[in-house]
């Protein structure tokens, strides 16, 4: 079948690779849509980051090159011995997160904290960026048919929003800012809503993103024009109870602290390419916290449900569809150069 693989920076290949099979425990599944996300982009342009290189992974074996795409809806076309959840026909979505279950995190129920930690389509085993995947019966999950494939491809990244908002100390009628409307970004405006938020505000450069904010309903600040900070406190009356920072850029941290109130909280869910210097007494003259997230538990139940009540809407957040066979020149080179972008979907079916 065909794969796109990651072979090293800028260097991702699609490549004939053996079709994977539905060993015992496990589900083969025929990929209908999976999204570019942004920490494909980071492995693409600076990699590695979570893809295993120069040794394999400890939970999979595996090293580079591996098959990519983690965020990814399809349909089960096979059921490996012992599998008693799923049958052939299911519309499903996979949680991609592999965790040993041995460890102090697993144990208490932590696994996205898991010392080994990996994720399907970044650490092996797979990936959505191919014609089938086969993936372990307890990563999947059943979406309902109101709930589109289109719809599935977001699942992933919707979790990560709502595992946001839920890890934050947010509560409802809160007024929160989110520094950064990319995919994640957006999507953290929609778990903000569906949570109860009073006031949202989008900082972002993009106007196109900028827009595709405030028409998620946050108000849309562009930190081009002025002091966003001063204009925040000013909006605010003081501050936001909570900051999101989902833009992985240094100065915009610091922007996400100044921009919160006495004891707000500054909510980290990006990933950093490079340190990010900050003064303590933004912390601690303000008695504010940071938080920080890495992907998700427990929660790919709750996004499916707000999407059949209509969160994470499809047709508001996906800006392109694409064939597998150009995921390179239409999909990652398209969103290095192309910030009006938000969530291009691939199908190897197109």
């Amino acid at each position: 079948m065909q794969a796109l693989r990651w072979h090293g920076v800028k260097d991702v290949r699609m490549e004939q690779i053996e079709e994977p099979t539905a060993l015992k425990g496990k589900v083969k599944i025929k990929v209908e849509w999976c999204g570019i996300c942004g920490s494909d982009l980071h492995e693409y342009a600076a990699g590695p980051i979570f893809i295993p290189k120069d040794a394999p992974h400890p939970l999979t074996q595996e090293q580079a090159p591996i098959v990519m795409g983690h965020e990814f809806s399809g349909q089960i076309v096979e059921v490996g011995e012992g599998v008693s959840r799923f049958k052939a026909g299911d519309r499903v979505v996979v949680e991609p997160i592999y965790a040993c279950g041995q460890c102090v995190a697993c144990k208490q129920g932590k696994y996205n904290l898991c010392e080994k930690m990996g994720f399907l389509g970044l650490a092996g085993g797979g990936g959505g960026f191919s014609e089938y995947v086969a993936a372990d019966e307890h990563m999947v999950h059943k979406i309902p048919d109101s709930v589109s494939f289109e719809q599935g491809a977001l699942v992933e990244p919707s979790a990560v929003a709502l595992y946001a908002v839920r890890q934050s100390q947010f509560k409802v009628g809160d007024r929160a800012v989110v520094f950064g409307a990319g995919p994640i970004g957006l999507l953290v405006i929609e778990a903000l809503k569906a949570s109860g938020a009073s006031e949202i505000y989008a900082v972002e450069l993009s106007p196109e993103r900028r827009a595709k904010a405030e028409e998620l309903g946050a108000v849309g600040l562009n930190p081009a024009e002025g002091d966003v900070v001063d204009d925040i406190r000013r909006l605010t009356n003081g501050g936001a109870d909570v900051s999101y920072e989902v833009t992985g850029v240094p100065v915009v941290l610091t922007q996400a602290i100044q921009s919160t109130k006495l004891s707000g909280q500054i909510m980290i869910v990006s990933i950093f390419e490079k340190e990010a210097p900050i003064h303590p007494n933004l912390i601690v003259m303000q008695e504010r916290n940071i938080a920080g997230i890495i992907g998700y538990r427990d929660v790919f139940p709750a996004v499916i449900s707000l999407m059949e009540q209509g969160y994470f809407s499809a047709e508001k957040l996906i800006t392109k569809r694409i064939a597998l066979k150009d995921v390179v020149s239409e999909g990652f080179e398209t969103l290095m150069r192309e910030k009006s972008q938000v969530k291009i979907l691939v199908s190897p079916n197109l």
